[in-house]
């Protein structure tokens, strides 16, 4: 996985979503609430193994002070993801 260069994209926070985007798409988001259980989260395809999901992931991580817990039903790629944070 490479990391990719998040700072020509900006991130929206309101009412417990993330999201990055620019005038020209939504590479992702993720909605997540109080307890930082994860209701959902989506990454472009065009974007996908670039550590970005990661990156949201943090930052619910950061906001809320505790690790992110997936909510049901979850994907296999969702498992995956939720073993590296």
């Amino acid at each position: 996985m490479s990391e990719f260069d998040i700072s020509n994209y900006q991130l929206d926070e309101a009412d417990g979503v993330f999201t990055y985007k620019n005038q020209n798409t939504t590479l992702g988001f993720v909605r997540f609430n109080e307890k930082a259980e994860v209701e959902y989260i989506f990454v472009n395809p065009i974007f996908r193994k670039k550590g970005i999901a990661k990156k949201l992931l943090n930052l619910v991580k950061d906001k809320t002070g505790k690790k992110p817990i997936p909510q049901d039903p979850i994907s296999p790629l969702g498992k995956k993801l939720f073993k590296i944070i």
